[in-house]
């Protein structure tokens, strides 16, 4: 079971939405692609790579995660809605 319910926009986009209440399954973990997160809506949420401390995130603010690179969030108030665009290997950010 996954913490976030999904929406699929394209075959390389999609939207997440998350529930603070989930927070126990907010665990560390790599993606097998690079990635783009946009953030539509949150509260107080933040997002951690690892080595470095928590960032808050901000709405209609654009966050690139690596491939491989561990990463977590971590709960804040109310639900988080996010837009996820994976991209190709080598395509240009």
């Amino acid at each position: 079971m996954n913490p976030y319910t999904q929406k699929n926009i394209s075959k390389n986009i999609f939207t997440r939405a998350f529930k603070p209440e989930d927070n126990e399954m907010f665990i560390w973990h790599r993606d097998k692609k690079d990635r783009i997160v946009k953030i539509i809506s949150c509260n107080d949420w933040q997002l951690q790579i690892d080595n470095e401390l928590p960032i808050i995130l901000k709405e209609g603010f654009n966050y690139l995660i690596k491939k491989e690179t561990w990463h977590r969030i971590i709960a804040g108030e109310n639900e988080l809605i996010i837009e996820i665009t994976e991209l190709e290997d080598g395509e240009l950010v």
